[in-house]
């Protein structure tokens, strides 16, 4: 309970830190929305989903990986506060302090992970103003959107401890920014989330439809009722909640670890 406390405080610490540079907040909101309107109006009547090159299609298509993009780029502003803390001697601080170890870095990625709900609910009310319809191509449910969402938090989640390790093994703000970008753009666009992964070579589809992030996809396609689920018979793209789920979990137990071992070897 102690852990849950501090980590708790550093996060309240962080989002007082986040509406005092609202922004931040801006900026990060801007971005996605652009996204949703320069792919859904430049590629839309260009890509073929399905056999299929309708607009309409394409934007109902895209919409899950435009998500999933969405969380998993809150990376680099995880690594980059970490980054900024560590330069501004606050994480010193801290370690002065009679705290668990790991609420820093809690406290710290819980703060992402409500900034980056905030930024999910722009976009989706973005994507429902331009035509996102969820039960487009198959029926669905309140429930089944809502568990979509929640997926793609928990893999901003877990990306965010991705980010911090690359914070904590930086020494300025701007390389952690560059660090935590560098690695997400293959990472996003060798995946299912812009076209159809049965559209790309034979040894890079495999490559893709094992990408955790291709299987959140593949999972928020399938929840929302989206078109274009991929007809792969890899285990992650017939099983994508599963694999959505695992995936995720072990990110975070994996790179937690790893950024609270860190962030110990510095303390001493």
């Amino acid at each position: 309970m102690s852990t849950v406390n501090d980590s708790l405080v550093i996060a309240r610490r962080n989002l007082i830190r986040m509406t005092r540079i609202p922004e931040m907040i801006l900026f990060g909101l801007i971005q996605p929305v652009m996204f949703v309107i320069l792919f859904t109006y430049v590629f839309g009547g260009s890509m073929s989903i399905g056999g299929s090159t309708d607009p309409d299609v394409y934007k109902n298509f895209l919409m899950a990986g435009i998500f999933a993009q969405t969380v998993t780029f809150a990376t680099a502003g995880a690594g980059a506060g970490i980054a900024d803390d560590m330069h501004k001697g606050l994480i010193d601080r801290f370690r002065s302090l009679p705290m668990a170890r790991g609420a820093v870095l809690t406290g710290r990625t819980l703060a992402d992970l409500v900034q980056t709900a905030l930024t999910l609910l722009v976009l989706a009310i973005v994507a429902l103003l331009i035509g996102w319809r969820p039960g487009y191509a198959a029926p669905t449910n309140f429930g089944k959107v809502m568990a979509g969402f929640a997926l793609l938090l928990l893999l901003g989640y877990a990306f965010t401890w991705i980010g911090a390790l690359i914070g904590l093994s930086v020494r300025t703000p701007e390389a952690a920014t560059s660090g935590g970008l560098i690695w997400l753009f293959p990472v996003t666009f060798i995946s299912n989330a812009f076209v159809d992964s049965s559209q790309m070579p034979s040894w890079l589809q495999p490559i893709a439809e094992w990408n955790p992030f291709s299987a959140t996809v593949q999972a928020c396609r399938k929840l929302f009722g989206d078109p274009g689920l991929s007809p792969s018979d890899a285990w992650p793209m017939t099983n994508p909640i599963w694999a959505s789920l695992i995936y995720s979990f072990l990110i975070v137990v994996i790179f937690r670890t790893l950024s609270v071992r860190k962030y110990r070897r510095a303390d001493g």
